[in-house]
């Protein structure tokens, strides 16, 4: 790959069908050029689904999309995350988290895994794995949905955040994924940030997915999902 290519973000979605995605038809559709993820009173989910990108599993890059939310929707931008034996449409990894209610958005919040590692305005810095908590038992170290050895840094009010947001409108999105520094934007705007220093646990490279979330009916759109490679 030239240098010129890597400083250029190449579309990864075009609009017309799914080639190099991968999800369940039940739940996912293009109209308009636009990625639509819907669960109906007659689909409600069981567990979460992904549609995937499988071309790439990138490690260091840069993610650029736009998202519509229904107030009822729950959805997010997972990477760095890997598939899951003998669940279709399942990841588990890193997530840029995205609600109606705006709860939740711009958070990272790890799929299957530590849970919440920062919250909205959270600056954070995730230290190697407690000795007392083994490999397959990290659960233990999840207290309300959240990982219990993390450093917050520094915080920005989530009321500050919230007014950033367009509601019933479109969003933009960008990931900053590079080394162990991940930082999630929403607007131009910084909502968190997480330096993973736990090499247990951190992944370095993984699958890119968007998600429908088990709960209520709702819908949400994707579109403009641009990627850029990092050294």
């Amino acid at each position: 790959m030239s240098k010129e290519k890597e400083t250029k973000f190449q579309s990864i979605f075009n609009g017309k069908n799914l080639d190099g995605w991968y999800g369940d038809p039940t739940y996912w559709r293009i109209e308009n050029g636009i990625l639509i993820g819907e669960v109906t009173p007659e689909t409600i989910l069981k567990r979460n689904s992904f549609i995937i990108f499988e071309k790439q599993q990138p490690k260091n890059f840069e993610l650029k999309l736009e998202y519509r939310i229904s107030k009822s929707g729950n959805s997010g931008i997972n990477y760095r995350s890997e598939k899951i034996d003998n669940l279709p449409y399942a990841l588990k990894g890193y997530q840029c988290d995205i609600d109606g209610e705006n709860k939740y958005t711009g958070q990272n919040y790890e799929e299957k895994k530590r849970t919440t590692l920062a919250y909205m305005g959270e600056t954070v810095s995730i230290p190697q794995m407690p000795d007392s908590i083994t490999e397959d038992n990290i659960r233990k170290n999840v207290i309300k949905n959240s990982w219990q050895t993390r450093t917050v840094t520094k915080t920005i009010a989530k009321k500050v955040l919230e007014s950033s947001i367009n509601q019933n409108d479109w969003n933009s999105v960008h990931l900053k994924v590079n080394g162990n520094k991940m930082q999630h934007y929403i607007n131009g705007v910084l909502f968190s940030e997480v330096t993973d220093l736990d090499d247990i646990n951190r992944s370095e490279k993984g699958f890119i997915g968007v998600q429908v979330h088990v709960g209520p009916p709702m819908l949400v759109e994707y579109k403009n999902i641009k990627l850029k490679m990092l050294q």
